[in-house]
């Protein structure tokens, strides 16, 4: 939450909206400690452990990134990759908007969960960057953690969705609200207009904590007072914290808005103590802006019932009660061996998940020629079982082939089974790489093992080549062809112009056939897109005039002169540019 300015309380009319009519019974949510007499329904409860596994993880972005995870810095930009890769791995559309009108100029994230009608969007949010005195983990790891494991537990359930559900995790908030207030200034009127309310969740895990709600009497506030009502919390207005985060942004453009506070500098009251409890006239943050605001500065009680509430109030706006009919689909065994001319079977199971039962169609793809894949039965209602015939012809070489298995209802399931032929012709190889990931900082190397071995037929040449490179990023290998049972060396050389961020390298063995492995290659200390902490990387085909700032091989630079080609810190061009230091 950003410092109160002067003259900075704006007025805010009561916004009338309709919450979903009917009110569903509250999930029972809270960890051990707490009480609720509510039953459980469609919600998920959200692990508090889990959320405290992203608050160690922002705690580290800010170890590594001088302390803090101020927007623009390093701590910032590798928070803002950790949530992105967390959210694109689970199936959510994610973009990172970069707020040029901020005063540290970096990126907004933006996630959008499928589904749902877009012109009744429900929008949820959160600050990512925290102040350059400490690592801000309550101010606001708090409350990006709880909404990152809200996002990942709904794509988990995958719910119908009755509203289109957003996410945003916002940069330069410290510094004014800059980077909700760009998002919203930039929205079409249509777009706008389609977001029917915005969530803020800001300090939600306060030591010494208050329950505060902003515009808590509003019908966008409804679900989130009913959750810690059933808490029998009785939270208050969020006096404190009006017009200091970003929902103001979206209520100044009329968009209702609501979200969950804890507390920051402002002292707890007796009265508060004592039905709350806590410290009376203690602050309910005392690292509120401070060194201190690290993970040993959370309540995890109060974490764990701002997570459940944002779990519910996302149920409540966002998705159907009704059940929704389901069906998994599995193989047994997953894999086989068939001689050539000879056949093979395995059994497709399948099971109703939720819902009614429904048919389920078998399929299957991606079988090599003169290999066919028959079902008895082919269509089997989700419950039963139905057994696959291979049948090898006597054309197809030796080798391991995956083939699909589809299953068809309501929607499609899909499970793999590899089959091994035997007692044909033809050579073949496997790659593998190990390790399959690592972390590499900008202007250094690092290397992994590409592994090959013959898998029928005779060893044959295989040689190597990498796809999928961002820029700045090469890979060698050594040797770049080898004999299939034999290794090579890659290394990985991540140049002064890439940009922090996890990226998937393909490695390509080509011999008589092609076989594919990915690596997963994690850049750090390059800061932002374009350069390190958010100043843009020197170009040899850019001009520069005095007083320009550019990032390079791991520092930031000021040029003294007019220059085109000079590259900072090159022994000939110590008049043009000057060090200012390392990102």
């Amino acid at each position: 939450m950003k410092h109160r300015t002067l003259g900075a309380a704006v007025a805010i009319a009561a916004l009338a909206w309709v919450t979903t009519a009917a009110t569903p019974a509250l999930a029972n949510q809270e960890q051990p400690g707490g009480t609720s007499t509510v039953t459980a329904l469609a919600p998920p409860n959200i692990d508090v452990a889990a959320v405290q596994g992203h608050l160690a993880q922002f705690q580290s972005f800010a170890n590594s990134g001088g302390g803090n995870r101020r927007a623009g810095g390093s701590g910032y930009t590798q928070s803002v990759a950790y949530v992105k890769a967390k959210l694109q791995a689970a199936g959510y559309t994610v973009v990172e908007q970069r707020c040029t009108s901020c005063t540290y100029v970096s990126n907004n994230l933006i996630a959008d969960w499928p589904g749902g009608d877009a012109n009744q969007t429900i929008m949820f949010g959160a600050h990512l960057d925290g102040v350059s005195a400490g690592p801000g983990i309550n101010d606001n790891a708090s409350g990006s953690g709880a909404l990152l494991e809200n996002a990942l537990q709904l794509a988990a359930r995958k719910p119908t969705m009755t509203k289109h559900v957003r996410f945003a995790w916002w940069t330069d908030e410290e510094q004014g609200l800059n980077g909700s207030r760009f998002y919203v200034n930039q929205l079409p009127a249509a777009q706008r207009s389609a977001i029917k309310a915005y969530y803020n969740f800001d300090m939600v895990a306060s030591r010494n904590a208050g329950y505060f709600i902003n515009n808590i009497n509003t019908a966008a506030a409804a679900p989130l007072r009913e959750y810690w009502n059933s808490l029998n919390l009785q939270p208050e207005e969020n006096t404190e914290g009006a017009g200091r985060s970003d929902d103001a942004s979206f209520q100044r453009a009329g968009i209702p808005s609501s979200g969950y506070a804890t507390g920051a500098s402002y002292r707890k009251t007796s009265a508060q103590a004592a039905k709350w409890g806590g410290t009376s006239g203690g602050a309910y943050d005392a690292c509120y802006h401070s060194s201190c605001d690290t993970t040993s500065n959370i309540n995890a009680t109060a974490l764990d019932r701002a997570s459940d509430g944002i779990a519910y109030t996302i149920w409540k706006q966002a998705v159907s009660d009704a059940p929704v009919n389901d069906f998994s689909l599995s193989l047994s065994p997953t894999s086989g061996s068939v001689a050539v001319g000879g056949t093979g079977t395995f059994t497709v199971n399948t099971q109703t998940t939720s819902g009614a039962a429904q048919s389920v169609a078998l399929t299957a793809t991606g079988q090599p020629g003169g290999v066919s894949v028959a079902f008895s039965p082919a269509t089997v209602q989700s419950g039963a079982s139905s057994t696959a015939t291979v049948s090898v012809g006597s054309s197809v070489s030796n080798g391991t082939y995956p083939i699909t298995v589809r299953g068809t209802g309501s929607v499609a399931k899909t499970a793999t089974y590899n089959l091994t032929v035997t007692g044909g012709g033809g050579n073949d190889f496997s790659l593998s790489l190990n390790p399959a990931s690592g972390t590499v900082a900008v202007g250094n190397s690092g290397t992994f093992t590409v592994n090959t071995a013959t898998t029928a037929g005779s060893p044959q040449n295989v040689a190597l080549s990498a796809t999928g490179l961002p820029s700045g990023v090469t890979v060698s290998f050594d040797p770049s062809t080898v004999q299939s049972g034999s290794s090579s060396t890659a290394t990985v050389s991540v140049g002064s112009s890439a940009v922090n961020g996890t990226y998937t390298i393909t490695v390509v063995g080509t011999g008589a056939s092609a076989r594919t492995a990915t690596y997963s290659l994690t850049v750090t200390g390059g800061g932002g897109p374009g350069g390190c902490d958010g100043v843009p990387a020197w170009s040899d085909t850019a001009s520069y005039v005095p007083d320009d700032m550019v990032s390079h091989a791991g520092h930031k630079w000021k040029s003294t002169w007019y220059s085109a080609g000079a590259e900072p810190g090159a022994p000939g061009s110590w008049a043009v540019w000057q060090d200012q230091g390392a990102c």
